[in-house]
């Protein structure tokens, strides 16, 4: 099993599914994901900011090797989409699919390995020798639902692959920039600040000229980076939404 140190979020553990050592594990439907509790950030991928710009800001984590990120809350430990019982507070939320790929990943067993491997996190509640659910092998071979699980998580890779691509092309074009929202709220003496992530610098966007252009527009990026400036709109929507929770920060110092 991999160690908990080198493990992505929601995973405590990674264990390869195997027809011998699972041969009676059974997949069960979960109505709550209480592994989402409490995350104000989720990874994204590429393919899916035109659906999340919809519902959540779309921003870029710090550092090097920055990677989309879909805010779900303003400041850590708040999720205002998801109530303490890990339920969504509304119906027509679109849920990222890293949400939705757990409790299973592709993963190398080894750092030698050339292949990738279907795990899953044996902590997860919805795997196990359960008497209800769906097999996940049958006569030694996966069934249609493992098949599924892999065609969904084989998906996720080449989405992750292509967001890989996008995030190398944007550093190579120099267009983030550290991001910074203010929000002053009604009756606040100061307003919030927050910081601690990255965005598009629109000015640069617009400013992009010839054979750069034709490079964004022919490759598709273009509407990507606007479905992402577009989305930092709702910031405002998710601090009245944290207010509403009675999970607002501290006021800041006057």
């Amino acid at each position: 099993m991999a160690s908990a140190a080198q493990l992505p979020l929601f995973y405590n553990g990674l264990e390869p599914l195997s027809s011998d050592t699972h041969a009676n594990y059974k997949v069960r439907t979960q109505d709550s994901a209480p592994f989402v509790v409490g995350q104000h950030a989720i990874p994204i991928t590429v393919d899916e900011f035109p659906l999340v710009q919809r519902h959540m800001p779309i921003v870029f984590s710090v550092g090097d090797d920055a990677i989309p990120l879909a805010l779900m809350g303003l400041n850590e430990g708040v999720n205002v989409f998801v109530g303490d019982d890990g339920k969504l507070t509304e119906n027509t939320f679109y849920v990222p699919a890293y949400i939705r790929r757990y409790p299973y990943m592709l993963a190398r067993l080894h750092p030698d390995a050339q292949e990738l491997s279907l795990c899953f996190d044996p902590t997860s509640e919805a795997v196990g020798e359960f008497e209800d659910g769906d097999a996940l092998f049958a006569n030694g071979q996966p069934t249609e639902v493992t098949q599924n699980i892999l065609a969904f998580n084989e998906s996720f890779e080449q989405a992750g692959a292509r967001t890989q691509n996008f995030m190398k092309e944007l550093r190579e074009l120099d267009l983030l920039m550290d991001g910074e929202v203010s929000i002053q709220p009604d009756g606040a003496e100061q307003p919030f600040i927050y910081r601690g992530f990255q965005m598009i610098n629109e000015e640069k966007l617009i400013d992009a000229r010839g054979d750069t252009l034709r490079k964004m527009s022919k490759s598709g990026m273009l509407p990507l980076l606007y479905a992402h400036l577009f989305s930092l709109s709702l910031m405002r929507d998710l601090f009245g939404r944290q207010l509403q929770l009675g999970k607002a920060p501290q006021p800041p110092l006057g």
